[in-house]
């Protein structure tokens, strides 16, 4: 049948039903799920429910996206069924009550999407049995080729001073093949699980086991206060990420380029580059691409 889900029998559709008994509440570790079989961007449906007043623990999650985004507004698509496209909705400068979690400080948000790349290596890791690594700030390298791409955006808070929340968004290539891979502007090459070998690509347990890994490690961060170094978070991203003491060439949103050594991840969730004319902390917000 022209249009159904079951026409590419190595990509069958996401159950509703299944995802919601396993993830969500009181079972589960969220509050609402919403799976839709194509959308525009799940970031920018998470958005829109943030600013309408939607509490922490949304997740979207789309059999296929038009206009998915990834940094500096470039494009990340995949044909439907072929990946897992989802966004969460996360309020850290809130207090909770039931989990005895307080604000956390604003200066660690950066922490955020560090911390749904730790959780995508561990769901791939112990699923597809790859071997992955992160590349500073957020994309996830399996055999040194793109698989997955990690968005954080801030959603302003609905009144002066008010905290934002944070959507986080997550895109990972499950059974794209060679020529359905999106050509990439910084010249990384891409690929998929199915491409390198996955043992399993499966998506609805890869997905499970992604959101159940981001709730577990966000409750440690919450738990800390705030504090990547306090709740293993730092120690953790540091073991993963593959860009910690390579040479690497910085090119600014200015134009202007830093080279030197990546030397190690502050408390902010910085990069630390060790330059000629001495250490350059680098933020996410502040860089255009990383080489």
């Amino acid at each position: 049948m022209p249009g159904s889900p079951y026409t590419d029998l190595e990509r069958p559709p996401l159950s509703a039903v299944r995802l919601r008994r396993a993830l969500i509440a009181p079972y589960g570790p969220w509050a609402r799920l919403e799976l839709r079989v194509e959308t525009g961007s799940t970031n920018a449906d998470v958005a829109e429910a943030a600013r309408a007043g939607e509490p922490e623990g949304l997740v979207v999650v789309a059999e296929r996206q038009t206009a998915g985004r990834g940094r500096r507004g470039r494009v990340w698509q995949s044909p439907p069924r072929a990946g897992i496209a989802t966004s969460v909705l996360l309020r850290p400068g809130e207090t909770a009550l039931e989990q005895g979690w307080l604000p956390a400080p604003a200066a660690g948000y950066g922490w955020l999407p560090l911390l749904a790349g730790v959780a995508l290596v561990e769901a791939v890791t112990r699923l597809a049995e790859l071997d992955a690594t992160l590349k500073w700030p957020n994309d996830l390298l399996v055999g040194g080729a793109k698989c997955a791409g990690i968005l954080a955006e801030g959603v302003p808070g609905p009144g002066l001073g008010d905290p934002p929340a944070v959507v986080l968004g997550i895109g990972l290539n499950v059974t794209l093949r060679a020529d359905e891979l999106p050509e990439h502007p910084t010249g990384l090459t891409a690929t998929s699980l199915h491409l390198a070998g996955a043992a399993a690509t499966d998506r609805d347990p890869l997905l499970r086991a992604l959101l159940r890994s981001v709730a577990d490690w966000y409750a440690r961060w919450r738990s800390a206060g705030g504090d990547a170094v306090a709740s293993g978070l730092r120690d953790a991203y540091l073991a993963v990420c593959g860009t910690i003491g390579r040479e690497v060439r910085a090119l600014l949103p200015d134009g202007t380029e830093l080279t030197g050594t990546a030397t190690a991840i502050d408390r902010d969730g910085q990069l630390i580059l060790a330059t000629p004319s001495g250490e350059r902390p680098l933020a996410a917000a502040d860089l255009k691409h990383l080489r």
